[in-house]
């Protein structure tokens, strides 16, 4: 009886020394149709190699890790393209594996748009197919003289038509906006589409103020120093001013791009 106890003993300290010196590399993101390819050390003391498990979703994976560096197949799991993925590396924590390839199971940006279109209420909608990965859509306007960012949507990632809307705010004249999508490989946009609204011009009350900047009515707005540093942006009739130095600054609003203002003592 003692001898059994002190087997028993012995395994759960082996047990518990194991727990104690492991560390779990835990990789996201949806299957691209690739393998990932991991570079596996020795272990710190020379014996053994660093890995000693991997998990697909939570399932123990049969690929072969002794070995210094060695694949994990994901084709022998059925997925279907933007599948979600969870990957599990169990490692000693005297050493550190490397993942060779991150990027295989990031979502990519691989949308299709079939139809796009704003309106004059500036009411956007689009349609898109062959998504394989959740991504936001970047809706960009533009105004001032470059594209702005002016909202987020978020892509549903199935390759199967999906439909989408969201609002801009238009600015008096013509208007065009793109969509944008940024993966690990660069930036995607669609094509732009514009509208032409009249809107009558907001305008900015005084060019000389002291505690605030006034405009005809609320606008989209972008304040900055002579210097070029962005001191206040947001959207309203009113700029707070109160808190900024004596000096010259620069507006952009509405349609109007880099009109000077002066903050006066």
């Amino acid at each position: 009886m003692n001898k059994l106890i002190r087997i028993v003993l012995t395994s759960l300290c082996v047990l518990l020394a194991s727990a104690s010196f492991a560390t779990d590399i835990v990789l996201k993101g949806v299957y691209q149709g690739k393998d990932l390819y991991v570079k596996n050390p020795f272990g710190g003391e020379g014996v053994g190699f660093c890995v000693y498990q991997v998990m697909v979703n939570g399932e123990v994976t049969s690929d072969e890790v002794n070995s210094s560096a060695f694949a994990v197949d994901l084709a022998q799991y059925a997925f279907k393209i933007g599948d979600p993925v969870v990957i599990t590396i169990r490692h000693k924590d005297d050493c550190e594996p490397k993942i060779i390839n991150p990027e295989s199971i990031q979502p990519r940006s691989t949308f299709e748009i079939q139809e796009i279109q704003l309106d004059a209420t500036g009411k956007l909608t689009w349609a898109a197919t062959g998504e394989t990965g959740v991504l936001p859509y970047v809706v960009e306007h533009f105004k001032w003289n470059k594209w702005v960012a002016v909202s987020e949507v978020k892509g549903k990632g199935s390759p199967e038509r999906a439909e989408y809307s969201t609002s801009v705010r238009l600015v008096n004249g013509e208007n065009q906006v793109r969509l944008k999508q940024i993966d690990g490989d660069g930036v995607r946009y669609s094509k732009v589409v514009k509208v032409s609204v009249d809107q009558g011009e907001v305008t900015m009350l005084h060019t000389k103020v002291f505690d605030k900047i006034e405009f005809s009515r609320a606008t989209d707005f972008e304040l900055y120093s002579e210097y070029g540093e962005l001191m206040a942006t947001g959207y309203g009739p009113v700029i707070d001013t109160s808190d900024l130095k004596p000096g010259v600054y620069y507006v952009n609003y509405g349609s109007h791009f880099g009109e000077k203002v002066t903050r006066k003592q």
